[in-house]
């Protein structure tokens, strides 16, 4: 039996069905990531499991136990906010043992899970502190530590990193995965971030207007999406969709049946970039450079072809191409993703070598 089990969740906000009919299951010790576009309920769906919303319809089941319409404070959840919500008069110490006192843990019992999640986050020499006197990274650290001390069956973060610069997400996120890695604790986690997405998750949830459109590992995600939003969804840069109309005619010729009202899908490192005019086999095409991110490890070159489409190509390698040259593209079609006029995969794309 599936450790957390949504059945047909449902929430409204008046006349509009925000979360329509989730059904999913996760098992102990997995770390899930929601992810999706703003307003695709990610959030709200993490308020129906930690009680903060109402659930309209469904039920929702945690270790054989049905919690549908018990209050958050009986759900044995934990959560971790965006804005850390920590209580500015209290210090460290304070703030993380705060539930367990109103819960009347016996003193002893409340300094020793503090220290211990104090350790576990680098917090111990900011325990008398207020948070004022921390910093971004270790006020969301403060977050964290709250919900460790209460041993939840289910930790939920809601996109806890978005108020952190670059280097403090980085850092963070590394944190967070080797804090779950150390507890085993079943762990959501709602992103707009790829890279969180990609790294963290043992599986990802993509949701669209209140609804799950695929479930997988990251990288079954990315190598096999079950559709044109997934597929467009996962990846930084995202991947290149082009209408079958601007493909080159060597191109065309591959397209299954279906696909010749749809578009192509190609990954940015599918698509190889040298200078001078195409010449020769099928799959290639000919363009212009319109703008080259040279980003150290790797670079991005965005072409636009000759048929009008804009497509980039991602190499490991450092270029001298610069805006305006003419180019020729190499297309790796057999790792192409095709879809049919709605989106849909119409042949499976090549899995990637291993």
């Amino acid at each position: 039996m599936a450790y957390l089990q949504l059945r047909g969740i449902e929430k409204f906000f008046g006349e509009h069905r925000a979360i329509k009919g989730i059904d999913l299951t996760i098992e102990q010790g997995e770390f899930i990531v929601f992810v999706g576009p703003s307003g695709c309920g990610k959030s709200t769906l993490l308020r129906l499991i930690a009680g903060l919303e109402s659930i309209d319809g469904g039920t929702l089941m945690l270790d054989g136990r049905d919690i549908t319409d018990q209050p958050s404070s009986k759900r044995d959840l934990a959560m971790v906010f965006q804005s850390y919500a920590l209580y500015p008069h209290m210090s460290v110490y304070e703030n993380m043992s705060f539930a367990l006192k109103l819960a009347k843990v016996d003193k002893q019992v409340i300094d020793e899970k503090v220290q211990n999640a104090a350790r576990i986050l680098n917090l111990t020499q900011y325990l008398q502190r207020t948070p004022k006197e921390l910093s971004g990274g270790q006020r969301q650290r403060v977050a964290i530590g709250r919900a460790i001390v209460r041993a939840p069956k289910v930790f939920l973060f809601d996109e806890p990193l978005s108020n952190l610069d670059a280097a403090l997400r980085g850092q963070t996120r590394v944190e967070i995965a080797k804090l779950h890695r150390d507890l085993g604790a079943t762990t959501i986690y709602v992103t707009h971030d790829q890279v969180e997405a990609m790294t963290l998750a043992d599986r990802v949830v993509v949701l669209r207007d209140g609804q799950i459109e695929q479930v997988g590992s990251p990288l079954e995600l990315y190598d096999r999406p079950a559709n044109q939003f997934v597929a467009q969804f996962i990846g930084t840069p995202q991947m290149n969709v082009v209408p079958y109309a601007q493909l080159p005619a060597p191109v065309q010729q591959l397209a299954p049946q279906a696909a010749t009202g749809g578009a192509v899908g190609l990954r940015p490192e599918c698509v190889a970039v040298r200078a001078g005019a195409p010449v020769g086999q099928g799959g290639v095409a000919s363009g212009q450079v319109e703008l080259v991110e040279a980003l150290g490890a790797e670079t991005l070159i965005y072409v636009r072809t000759t048929q009008g489409a804009q497509v980039v190509a991602r190499q490991s390698e450092r270029t001298g191409l610069q805006a305006g040259d003419a180019v020729a593209l190499d297309i790796a079609a057999e790792h192409a993703h095709w879809f049919d006029s709605a989106g849909r995969v119409v042949a499976p794309a090549v899995a990637a070598a291993a």
